[in-house]
């Protein structure tokens, strides 16, 4: 029997002292059923620190890193309120194990979300778009990891930065985004990398919340999914993603 609670809480505790661990599929066999019951567990812990659900995160929505991974499907992570980081709330790099940013779209939803929506339903329940950021970080040692292990650690969440929010446009295709660290660009790619189309993501993730028990309540916020690789932050003191017709979301590390 997988002792989920023990195991959350040992990812709890990673997170917390930033010292990584060994995979839990290394020593034991367990079903991706399993490590979303882990992550549940393991947002209580944030949870019962006073931090709320705050929204939502789509892993593995390129199909070149669904291939990768040798999975048929995404995943999908869930964001507390102090995984926000803004000018006033930087990135703290020691708070951190291995962090990296990667490029992203950001939903807001303007109403509670019941079940499943088609791409079609989207445009009811989605009251603004932004150009965000997102820090992943690992709890397993040398962000290595198998599905079922970063699906319990709660798909690398770290923490995300969002840019100011837009009216929604009829499409989010062919959009440019570029990636700089200190000024440098690291990382470009455009929007169709998100499952040819962000809204794409944002109804996959409609259909994984209702299927793992997720909340989506109006006011949350939905990151899409990354549009290139992650970058190692390391040394970087300001990190910011330009999104074409969206404007930027940036933050610093300190």
């Amino acid at each position: 029997m997988i002792p989920h609670q023990q195991w959350a809480e040992a990812l709890h505790q990673s997170a917390r002292t930033q010292q990584p661990r060994n995979q839990f599929s290394k020593e034991h066999s367990y079903t991706l059923g399993d490590a979303y019951k882990i992550q549940h567990a393991l947002i209580k812990e944030r949870v019962a620190e006073g931090h709320a659900i705050v929204g939502v995160k789509m892993g593995f929505t390129s199909l070149a890193k669904m291939k990768q991974m040798g999975v048929e499907d995404m995943i999908i992570g869930q964001l507390t309120s102090d995984m926000r980081i803004t000018t006033e709330a930087p990135l703290e790099h020691a708070q951190c194990i291995h962090p990296r940013a990667e490029p992203e779209i950001a939903f807001r939803l303007s109403q509670d979300i019941a079940g499943p929506l088609t791409t079609e339903e989207l445009m009811e329940v989605v009251d603004g778009v932004a150009a965000a950021v997102e820090v992943i970080d690992s709890r397993y040692d040398n962000f290595k990891f198998s599905l079922e292990d970063v699906v319990a650690d709660n798909c690398s969440s770290c923490g995300f930065a969002l840019g100011p929010w837009c009216a929604v446009p009829l499409g989010l295709n062919g959009l440019d985004m570029v990636q700089t660290f200190d000024g440098n660009a690291v990382a470009s790619g455009t929007s169709d990398a998100i499952l040819d189309n962000p809204f794409e993501a944002l109804a996959a993730a409609t259909r994984l919340a209702n299927q793992y028990d997720i909340p989506l309540k109006k006011g949350m916020v939905v990151l899409a999914g990354a549009s290139t690789a992650a970058h190692f932050i390391g040394t970087t003191q300001k990190v910011e993603v330009a999104v074409d017709g969206l404007g930027c979301a940036q933050f610093n590390v300190v």
